[in-house]
């Protein structure tokens, strides 16, 4: 077999993950004689830039309004008077920091990261520190679920908003702790291979230089490189899906087990609600986590670089999907609630009376517009005190 057919064969059966495409392992500054280049992922990167362009600008809008009503909802109106609420108010806050810092990461992955190494290190670890907070604070409102409904005896003792704050600072202080190997690891560099490929004179060296700049996990030597590799996507999986979802299942499978022995309308219709709550979890985050599991276990194996490129694109596609959890939240955790409904009806009313005294201030006067709101907010208090108390 000659060298060229030798290198053929090489470059067929060996790849990288995207991630490693960029990764600079062993700090080499230059391939080894037969070492297989990168693949090219020329099926992911189509489309995954695709989804940048066009689906993630969507889940940012629509995870900004929804998370954004929610934090505006308690902070001018509803207020924390439960364990629930000061929970789905934290996942609010998460979520909404998450939808902030998604649209810098796509500007950054389509602009070669262009915004320095503090801004790499920062962002990738507020993307980490959201994913986990934001999962475990939904596993702390199925428990808060459960213990509202399943031991309602106990509820009363277990349910205090001083607890809640106090379980609240220890997620995010938890989700801080496990993000430590993302914010250490992520580096803004560039990478050798194209360091060897691209230069030609000192010009064009330093435009590559700059213009090839990535924001990728790093490491100094092999082992670190072996475990970590291993560990960040494994914690992942077992903290920030597994371990929520199992809880939710436990939690959820009581609640609707005691809520269909109840002959109350009003509960057998929140049934209906916790099966939303479950089954949105489970498909928005169930496809793109059995397709991490898949990429953790087969990271180390030689493949073709057409397999790879294939679960790629599967995994930038269930990743969008995952993302999709983040509008639907308050959808399905506040405003299933009418209490928070009837509290956030009460935003639009008063932005309604603000609005019409403004734009016609002589039919609109200053006295009727003080006596219209108060009005809303009398009947509103009273339909919220007379309606269900129940929220998912």
């Amino acid at each position: 077999m000659n060298e060229s057919t030798q290198n053929t064969t090489v470059n067929d059966s060996m790849s990288f993950y995207k991630d490693d495409y960029y990764d600079d392992y062993y700090n080499n500054t230059e391939y080894p004689e037969n070492f297989a280049t990168p693949c090219p992922y020329h099926m992911s990167f189509s489309v995954s830039r695709a989804i940048d362009l066009y689906v993630h600008p969507i889940i940012c809008i629509l995870g900004f309004v929804g998370n954004s009503l929610v934090i505006v909802t308690y902070a001018l109106y509803k207020k924390t008077k439960s364990m629930t609420d000061v929970y789905l108010l934290n996942v609010a806050i998460a979520d909404l920091l998450f939808v902030l810092a998604l649209p810098l990461l796509i500007y950054n992955e389509l602009s070669n990261w262009s915004m320095g190494p503090v801004a790499c290190k920062l962002l990738r670890g507020i993307y980490s520190v959201n994913l986990y907070s934001g999962m475990l604070l939904l596993a702390c409102i199925s428990i808060d679920r459960y213990i509202a409904i399943v031991q309602a005896r106990r509820s009363f003792r277990l349910r205090s908003l001083s607890y809640s704050r106090l379980i609240c600072a220890i997620i995010w202080a938890f989700a801080i702790l496990v993000s430590v190997p993302t914010l250490y690891f992520y580096q803004l560099y560039q990478p050798t291979h194209l360091t060897t490929f691209y230069l030609v004179d000192d010009e064009e060296e330093d435009q590559s230089s700059s213009a090839s700049q990535v924001c990728e996990l790093r490491f100094g030597d092999r082992n670190t490189a072996l475990k970590t590799k291993v560990a960040i996507p494994s914690t992942q999986l077992a903290v920030g899906f597994f371990l929520p979802l199992f809880i939710m299942i436990f939690c959820y499978t009581f609640v609707i087990i005691t809520l269909m022995k109840a002959k109350n309308f009003q509960r057998h219709k929140a049934v209906r609600v916790v099966l939303a709550v479950v089954l949105a979890f489970i498909i928005c985050h169930l496809p793109y986590n059995l397709v991490l599991l898949h990429k953790t276990i087969k990271i180390f194996e030689l493949h073709a670089c057409s397999a790879d490129d294939a679960w790629q694109t599967v995994l930038e596609v269930m990743q969008s999907v995952a993302y999709l959890h983040c509008c639907l939240n308050p959808v399905l955790y506040a405003f299933v609630g009418v209490k928070f409904r009837n509290h956030f009806r009460r935003i639009f009313q008063d932005l309604w009376c603000v609005s019409k005294k403004y734009i016609n201030p002589r039919r609109f006067s200053r006295v009727t517009s003080e006596t219209y709101v108060t009005s809303v907010r009398r009947s509103v208090d009273v339909s919220s005190e007379t309606g269900s108390s129940f929220t998912m």
